[in-house]
């Protein structure tokens, strides 16, 4: 009677795919997650520039939000975005003739756009259009 110790090539085969399968789950699933929190990102630094568009527009030295672009915390604002959202595609539209509205728009991860503007919208839309205003679409 012949005694063997160790594993057969078929036994260890068979752990190597459930392995590699499984790893596979993980993988999709991380990366899934992972474009969830670059777009949670995203929505934040949007819900942050309504806050310093805001304080820009009450300031007494601002004709409204003209000038709001150049602002120093406007543009740190729109480097975190384009650099969750991947593409450096953000829109932002400042009524030129009054400022008296303003609207940015950004891609999510997913595929859809997200809008934030003047009137304190927050939320998916079409488009962010010159009017200043993206509740409307």
């Amino acid at each position: 009677m012949k005694t063997s110790k160790g594993f057969t090539i078929i036994e260890l085969l068979v752990v190597i795919a459930i392995i590699a399968v499984l790893a596979a789950v993980v993988l999709v699933n991380v990366t899934q997650y992972i474009a969830k929190g670059k777009d949670a990102s995203i929505k934040a630094n949007m819900a942050n520039m309504v806050t310093i568009a805001a304080s820009w527009y009450d300031n007494p030295a601002h004709t409204g939000y003209l000038g709001l672009d150049g602002d120093a915390t406007y543009a740190a604002g729109i480097t975190g975005i384009d650099s969750a959202n991947g593409t450096g595609t953000v829109l932002d539209e400042i009524v030129a003739v009054t400022g008296s509205a303003w609207c940015l728009e950004s891609d999510l991860n997913d595929g859809t756009d997200w809008c934030v503007d003047s009137t304190g919208y927050k939320g998916v839309t079409a488009d962010c259009d010159a009017t200043g205003d993206c509740a409307a679409d």
